[in-house]
């Protein structure tokens, strides 16, 4: 039987890694809540898990169908772009501190760390599930390393994600459990970000390819042991 992956959020990077998988011969599937995404995945040859990543109980549900369909469950990827931008705009990653509200803390900090203690939470249940073993990989960006100005809200959700992420494997490890965090430290490539990356210089930019590559052997590692 092959080995089988779940990656959370697939419109880029994370369908981008769902290939990577399905290139090396794993079972994968994916969860979304998009019918646009849920079908890429269907084309990709992916199960498609139609679920909100950042509901406990939906994404529980969501990896016991995964395990259910596909027969195991090696590894889980959270690629989910977290943050929930305030409706009343304001700037990207939170803006300055004098300006900032609590509307902006909570969409740019607590909902990426949110995020991420979902993610922790219900895959260390899912594999625990599944028999034990396998990695859970946590991906994030640079921010989750330092904080810049007019973006600390933002480092705050990152910086939380990390430390989740480093108790987790701690916790984890004696069950042969790996957890990872995957800190791509650059702009990612993508439809997403091409509307504020038209003029950059295109080696100033993550290719998806390359970035999912890493998640990869990461995973293919851990699961190794």
């Amino acid at each position: 039987m092959p080995k089988s992956i779940v990656v959370l959020g697939a419109r880029n990077l994370g369908g981008a890694i769902v290939e990577h998988f399905l290139e090396l011969g794993w079972s994968a599937a994916a969860v979304a809540r998009s019918e646009d995404t849920l079908a890429r995945v269907r084309e990709r040859g992916a199960l498609p898990l139609a679920a909100d990543a950042s509901n406990p109980d939906e994404l529980a549900r969501a990896l016991h169908s995964a395990r259910t369909e596909l027969g195991s469950l090696d590894a889980i990827v959270n690629a989910v772009s977290a943050a929930r931008p305030p409706r009343s705009g304001g700037a990207f990653g939170g803006g300055p501190f004098a300006e900032a509200d609590l509307e902006a803390f909570h969409g740019w900090t607590v909902a990426v760390a949110e995020q991420a203690f979902v993610f922790l939470s219900a895959g260390s249940a899912a594999l625990r599930e599944a028999g034990g073993g396998g990695a859970l990989i946590q991906i994030t960006g640079g921010s989750s390393r330092r904080a810049i100005p007019g973006r600390g809200l933002w480092a705050a959700g990152a910086f939380a994600t990390r430390a989740l992420v480093q108790a987790a494997a701690q916790e984890l490890r004696g069950e042969g459990i790996h957890a990872a965090l995957l800190a791509v430290d650059a702009t990612i490539e993508s439809p997403k970000t091409a509307g504020y990356t038209r003029d950059a210089p295109r080696e100033s930019l993550a290719d998806m390819g390359e970035v999912a590559a890493p998640s990869r052997s990461s995973s293919s590692r851990a699961l190794a042991r």
